[in-house]
Parts: C-alpha cells; sequence; structure tokens
C-alpha cells in the first residue's frame, strides 16, 4: 500500500506521501525524494518540516512520523483519521469531502467529553431557555417538532481548530489539516424562534449553551464546554435548533437528538446534546469563552510567545478557505496526461467566497475555477476548473479563495496564536504523471 497523507490508498494509483515531510526539499532534491519513495505531502501551507526544525534545532534530523490512526466507529468511514482519543476527535480527508452534501458516515467528529449514552426516547428529551427573558421556556424535543414550523438548509459546520496544523512553530490542540469542516442538511428550526416566545429583555446580550456530555472527569458539575453567542447572531435566520441531520434523526455521535448549528462560526458554539440556553446580561464566560480558547489576537503576536489574554477577541466567523476534492493527493497518472480535472470547495464563513483561483507553479501565475452558487446561505461553494500540464513529472496544485469582502486565502498560516485558531493557508495536493 502507499500513502496520501499518511493515508492508505492502492498502490499503483497514488504514491508515497507523508504530511509531516512536505517540503522537506523543494527542486531536485523534493524529486529525489519522491523518487526515493519518501516523499512531499502538500497538507496547507505551511512546511511542516520546517515547523519541526523551529522546534527543535537540535535535531539531527527528524524523527520518523507516527502512523495515522483510523477511526472504528459503528456507521463512520473507516478513511477517517483518529486526531485525540479522549475526546474522541476524528479528521475527514479532504478527498472525501468530495460530495455536494457531506454524508454522515464521512462528517468528522469533534467531542469534548465523554459522549452520552444514545437516547432511547428522543422526544421526550427537554430543552431549558431562561436567564434574561420574560418567560422561562421548557419544553420537548416532540413539542419542538410539533409546535414549530421546521426549516432545512444546507450548511458549513467546521471546527475552530480546522487549519491549525499549518502553524509554525506549531500551535496546541489536535493538529488539524483541512478536514474539520463538513456540509450536511440540517433540520429543525430558528432559534430565534424559540427567543422571541421567551421575550427577550432589554438586558439580553449574550447566550450561554449547556449540554449533556460530561466532563472528562466525571465532574457531573462541571460542563464539558459552555460557549455562546452574541444576541444578533442568536436571532440568525439560519441558526437552528436541528434534530434532523441528512434527513435522518440526529446521529447520537453528532449530538443527537438535539443540537445548535450556529452556521459560519466556530463548531465550538453549535453545542451538541444540548439542554439549555441560558440568555445572559454580558459576554459569557464558561469553559472554551475566556483566556485563549477559541480566541484569536487583536495585534500580531510574536508566533511561539505566551501571550497576552488581554490581547485577544473571540473568533466569530470563520476564515474564508477552499479545498481540493479531486484528484486526491498523491494521485498518480499515466504518462502523456497533459491536463487535469479539479473539483473543490470553498466557504467564508458568514461571507460568500467571491473568487477560487488554481495555481501549478507554486503561485507564479493563477487561474480562475468555475465557481458555483450556494444552495442557501452558509452552504459550501462547489468549484471546478481543468488545469494544463506541460509535461510529466511531479506537480504541485494550489488553491485559494476570496471572500465577498476581497479577504484572500494566505500562503501559510498567519496571525499565529497558541491555540492555533484561523488557520486558513492555501490548500494544495502533489500529484505525478509518468
Amino acid at each position: 500500500m502507499a500513502s496520501e497523507l499518511g493515508r492508505s490508498v492502492p498502490e499503483g494509483d497514488h504514491f508515497n506521501t507523508s504530511r509531516r515531510r512536505f517540503l522537506g526539499g523543494t527542486g531536485l532534491a523534493a524529486i529525489g525524494a519522491f523518487i526515493g519513495g519518501s516523499t512531499l505531502s502538500p497538507s496547507g501551507g505551511v512546511p511542516q518540516a520546517h515547523a519541526q526544525a523551529a522546534a527543535s534545532p537540535s535535531a539531527a534530523a527528524p524523527a520518523a512520523p507516527k502512523g495515522p490512526q483510523y477511526l472504528k466507529f459503528p456507521g463512520k468511514n473507516e478513511k477517517l483519521v483518529v486526531l485525540g482519543e479522549r475526546p474522541l476527535v476524528a479528521e475527514t480527508p479532504e478527498s472525501l469531502l468530495d460530495d455536494d452534501t457531506t454524508p454522515i458516515e464521512k462528517f468528522y467528529i469533534r467531542n469534548n467529553g465523554q459522549i452520552p449514552e444514545e437516547t432511547k426516547n428522543p422526544d421526550t428529551w427537554k430543552i431549558v431557555i431562561d436567564g434574561e427573558v420574560n418567560t422561562r421556556i421548557e419544553i420537548t424535543l416532540g413539542e419542538l417538532k410539533s409546535k414549530f414550523k421546521p426549516v432545512t438548509r444546507r450548511m458549513v459546520l467546521e471546527c475552530g481548530g480546522n487549519g491549525r496544523a499549518a502553524f509554525s512553530p506549531p500551535a496546541r490542540g489536535n493538529q488539524w489539516t483541512n478536514g474539520g469542516a463538513g456540509c450536511a442538511e440540517w433540520t429543525g428550526v430558528p432559534l430565534a424562534e424559540l427567543l422571541k416566545k421567551a421575550g427577550l429583555k432589554p438586558s439580553a446580550k449574550y447566550t450561554a449553551h449547556y449540554a449533556a456530555d460530561l466532563h472528562l472527569s466525571g465532574d457531573a458539575g462541571k460542563p464539558s464546554i459552555s460557549r455562546g453567542v452574541r444576541i444578533a447572531k442568536a436571532m440568525d435566520p439560519d441558526t437552528l435548533i436541528v434534530w434532523a441531520m441528512n434527513g435522518q434523526p440526529l446521529p447520537n455521535i453528532h449530538g443527537g437528538p438535539v443540537r445548535l448549528i450556529v452556521p459560519g462560526w466556530a463548531g465550538s458554539a453549535s453545542q451538541k446534546w444540548l439542554t439549555r440556553i441560558t440568555i445572559r446580561d454580558k459576554e459569557h464566560d464558561g469553559p472554551g469563552m475566556t483566556e485563549f480558547s477559541y480566541r484569536t489576537p487583536i495585534k500580531p503576536m510574536v508566533p511561539g510567545d505566551k501571550g497576552d489574554p488581554a490581547n485577544f477577541r473571540i473568533l466569530e466567523s470563520m476564515p474564508v478557505r477552499s479545498i481540493i476534492t479531486s484528484p486526491a493527493n498523491g494521485a498518480k497518472f499515466a504518462a502523456g496526461t497533459k491536463e487535469l480535472k479539479l473539483r473543490g470547495a470553498s466557504w467564508a464563513g458568514d461571507l460568500l467566497v467571491k473568487q477560487v483561483d488554481i495555481s501549478t507553479d507554486s503561485g507564479a501565475s493563477w487561474q480562475r475555477a468555475t465557481l458555483e452558487k450556494p444552495k442557501n446561505r452558509y452552504d459550501w461553494q462547489r468549484w471546478t476548473a481543468t488545469v494544463k500540464l506541460p509535461t510529466d513529472g511531479y506537480f504541485e496544485i494550489w488553491t485559494r479563495a476570496t471572500d465577498s469582502k476581497g479577504t484572500m486565502q494566505p500562503h501559510q498560516a498567519g496571525l499565529w496564536n497558541p491555540q492555533g485558531y484561523g488557520g486558513n493557508a492555501m490548500h494544495r495536493i502533489a500529484v505525478l504523471v509518468g
């Protein structure tokens, strides 16, 4: 078996790659590494070998990379890569994100606490709305379904740490490449409908979300994570309390029977196993809301420095991103292949993607991809392109997206922060012709 980003692929279809050793050399050195079977693996935008060298400058040679651990979980694709086991975290290889609607079996997993047991009576599940409201609401999932008109939206859900692996020096946390994202069809009711029913007081400023997953320590009085959003985002008609995913009851692993979807913002705000939303008169300060958690610098900090919490603000809308979903990284093509057909996906948090560009010469020149319109707001935008190849050999294909405000993906992850949020370096893949 050969390896694609360290993930198993059929021998002969792909050539050996290792994400952690990409761009250890360039030009002839890179070709030599490729011929020798110890290859280059474009993953984000930052050479990981360089990041390792910066972290350990005295090391004579980088340690052999640990092989990826594949997910073994009922109903899940076995090519998902486990990034953490306690709590369970698994990302989706970019090549598995080639569907317009991400199938449940290919959707990434991100937990913060212990996975609750699946409820046997979903319609009896209770949700409470309290705090700075005129009327406290306690409603079951069954009542939510029967008393409110459901809506279905195809929307991106993305981990706040997506792209973290591209930071140099390495940041703390699960080392996501681009696989902490997916785009599913979510069915539920706008959170705004419940908040209107409860009646927001003039003092209402922020939400605080609570859930049924037990803290890893086993302390029932300690939330595993409790994040919130500004009231304006909570009242967005596309911020939903959902009970179905791709037309099926919301799976337990994805927060079933009921969860929040706060589209465009860090996925941690989309509380799984939702039990309560408390409306607060100030910014929420629960676990995952303070210090460096889901925050990025106001003023750029020195990479690798300790950081000052006073210089940080909450990560809200996620940055613009484009990925190549076909061909897969490490694909091998027959000698004489003169053009490649590419497919991919792009998204930009609260914004739209204005354009996607492709380069086959390390960014010296770019060509415009054909960009599709989203199905609805917060849907990702699929794109296609055909690129010409002048000769046989090794090629890197880069993609970059530009959002509706003109912000473009960077070559490498910028605005370094200790926990690695907001990294959106250009995605690149390596292919071999002949």
